[in-house]
């Protein structure tokens, strides 16, 4: 208990068990006022200072789950991340890179047990100009009826692979997010829609979500990333289905899956055709964590119907599959040197492929290569759980252009 209540608890027992000949019924009056004031004053205190504790609901990053602890009402939180990046070479006339990133806000509102409304608000790269902007990354209320079966509707965070919902940056390794989690699930990925979530065992959560579907006019050689529409003015003609299941058989191993199913052409006609554009996404991962050890993979593979008509309307190579995976490996190093430490110290090392089926229409001429692997060793240090401090190398092998290899710093941090 809080020892300004347990002074308080005390002074009611001194302010009314005062002897009655020591006050009239005035006095008892202005005391007990005062009693209330104070008791009332450290209620607000209490209700200010109180922190909620740092953990994932339903999926999402700890910060984002901030407003799931809270009783009722205003929550915040949010997160940031920056990075120096040198290139080691095949530059091309790129320069060194240093830039903060994200800063991002969460603000949530819990209106009674069951129903509340959780956002999130980014800054890219801290100017709106300069390829920075500033953008809703979801807005969805959720309407909690049981452990089984909940309802999120607004622009939400698409439930596929391991990144695209926990995005935090106390949450991977290295300073930049897996590419395979970039070029084939584009994460970050929201667009508008409604579903269900929750636990069907102890073991088994899912979500089931129809939402928007992508706008193949921005399909290109390197996937469906520029296909997004991101609850800004989209495009509704199509939707798609988006399932996920994840099973947790023992503490410390996830293992799951996820899918989509739905047509991108929304409605365009490319090249005097109207294409349904029939896009299909898989993606297969699992975790393990124990005594400090974390293994992590994740395979994920894309295919788009039209492919050689979107080629043809575009005059250029469209990808109509899309094959990634990546496995990663860290340690918690640092109980091993200083037994008992809250902190974390963790080398890691991770692999990861990405290869491109291209269409071309006849009269489209082949590009090169974009089939790519890349390397990457790093070590991660947290002081606190809240704040992390990355450095990692970047090793490309691309089979077209030359890539840069990358030396980059990082900092993290929630709250």
């Amino acid at each position: 208990m809080n020892l300004r209540v347990i002074h308080a608890a005390a002074a009611s027992v001194c302010l009314v068990a005062a002897p009655t000949w020591a006050a009239d019924n005035g006095e008892l009056e202005r005391r007990i006022q005062i009693l209330s004031e104070e008791i009332q004053k450290i209620k607000n205190e209490l209700a200010v200072s109180e922190e909620p504790g740092y953990s994932s609901s339903y999926g999402l990053g700890p910060a984002a789950s901030k407003i799931y602890k809270v009783s009722k009402g205003l929550s915040v939180g949010g997160y940031g991340e920056g990075y120096y990046s040198a290139l080691v070479s095949d530059r091309n006339g790129r320069a060194d890179r240093a830039d903060l990133q994200r800063f991002i806000l969460y603000a949530g509102y819990k209106f009674t047990d069951r129903i509340l409304f959780n956002s999130e608000i980014e800054f890219e790269h801290a100017s709106t100009g300069e390829g920075g902007e500033v953008a809703v990354e979801f807005a969805a209320l959720d309407f909690l009826l049981s452990n089984r079966v909940n309802v999120r509707v607004g622009e939400v965070l698409i439930p596929m692979g391991l990144t695209n919902e926990l995005h935090e940056p106390t949450l991977f390794h290295g300073v930049q997010r897996p590419q395979v989690e970039r070029d084939v699930i584009p994460t970050t990925w929201r667009e508008m829609g409604a579903g269900l979530f929750g636990d069907l065992t102890d073991a088994v959560s899912y979500k089931l979500y129809l939402v928007n579907g992508l706008d193949a006019a921005g399909f290109g050689n390197t996937g469906l990333r520029g296909g997004r529409q991101s609850a800004s003015k989209t495009r509704a003609d199509d939707w798609a289905l988006v399932a996920r299941l994840d099973y947790e058989p023992v503490l410390g191993l996830t293992v799951g899956g996820s899918a989509y199913w739905g047509d991108s052409g929304q409605g365009r006609e490319f090249a005097g055709d109207e294409l349904d554009v029939f896009t299909q996404i898989y993606e297969l991962h699992g975790q393990y964590r124990r005594r400090g050890l974390e293994i992590k993979a994740l395979v994920s593979w894309i295919d788009v119907d039209d492919a050689r008509g979107l080629s043809r309307a575009a005059g250029s190579e469209v990808a109509e599959g899309v094959l990634g995976w990546y496995a990663e490996a860290a340690y918690d190093v640092l109980p091993l040197l200083v037994p008992g430490t809250p902190a974390y110290l963790a080398p890691f090392v991770r692999y990861e492929r990405v290869e491109f089926d291209q269409a071309r229409a006849p009269g489209v001429e082949a590009g090169p290569s974009q089939d790519y692997g890349v390397s990457v060793v790093g070590l991660t240090y947290k002081p606190i759980p809240n704040v992390v401090l990355k450095a990692d190398y970047r090793n490309f092998v691309a089979e077209g252009e030359p890539r840069a290899d990358e030396i980059n710093l990082g900092f993290g941090f929630i709250f």
